[in-house]
């Protein structure tokens, strides 16, 4: 009798003792886990604060610039940081100008030059982007397959770069201008803010500076050579044209004859 109490009674502080440590263990356990639930809910809430601000700054943005013209892009302000370093005079001709005093020509040449299928994609020419992967893989030329939607889109709201955190983003705005703009105000915008020259950018400043009339009066060959050197403005004139840009400038001709109109 006294064994079998003896023995019951070990049991029991055996049972209390395990249950101790237990708790004793997650108590601890909870302690240490404490600071990293909180990190984590902390972090949570701040990537969801973000990204909701991030969203309503830009959207907003986007409206806002299809009412009011962009007094100046980052890539504006990154030029004219660039002349401050190196000691040169800021130089900065930028003169807005509606779409209607733009001459046509102008218009049927960028297209013809950097996106043959403005008026027909939704920002984005996944076209141009499969033709350009397979001339990739044959081992030609590499070219870029950026539409002028996505320029627009990046030279209003983004900075220069390669990388894809970028190139996302980009193509968010561009799905953003796509949605509130509309082709006719994206050529708009994209005509006035592009980047001409050393600090020159827009069609008016461009005709002003390089044939000394207004954007409006712009002839076919002018406007070609003025889309020939948009992949380099900071390298090519267009009133002192090379050979190579000459002969850019008979194919954006030829292939301004091909397209014919553009119907916004």
């Amino acid at each position: 009798m006294e064994e079998k109490e003896v023995t019951e009674n070990i049991i029991e502080k055996t049972d209390t003792t395990t249950v101790s440590q237990g708790f004793v263990k997650r108590s601890v356990q909870s302690i240490r886990n404490f600071p990293l639930k909180f990190f984590f809910r902390h972090f949570s809430n701040v990537v969801r604060y973000s990204l909701f601000t991030f969203f309503v700054v830009s959207i907003s943005g986007v409206i806002i610039f299809r009412f009011v013209p962009p007094t100046i892009t980052p890539l504006m302000a990154i030029r004219m940081n660039e002349q401050l370093r190196k000691g040169e005079k800021v130089k900065m001709n930028y003169q807005w100008v509606p779409l209607e005093k733009i001459s046509p020509n102008l218009q049927l040449a960028v297209v013809a030059s950097e996106d043959n299928r403005f008026t027909e994609h939704f920002g984005i020419d996944l076209k141009a982007i499969r033709k350009a992967r397979r001339e990739a893989t044959q081992g030609r030329r590499l070219r870029g397959a950026s539409t002028i939607s996505q320029q627009t889109a990046k030279n209003v709201f983004l900075w220069p770069g390669r990388s894809w955190i970028r190139k996302g983003v980009e193509v968010y705005f561009t799905i953003l201008i796509e949605l509130f703009w509309g082709k006719r105000h994206i050529m708009e915008v994209y005509l006035n803010v592009i980047e001409m020259g050393n600090g020159i950018y827009g069609a008016e400043a461009a005709a002003l500076t390089y044939f000394h009339k207004h954007a409006l009066f712009l002839t076919r060959g002018e406007s070609a050579l003025i889309a020939a050197t948009l992949p380099n403005p900071l390298r090519w004139r267009p009133n002192r044209p090379t050979r190579y840009l000459l002969g850019r400038q008979q194919w954006i001709l030829w292939n301004m004859n091909n397209i014919g109109k553009i119907e916004y």
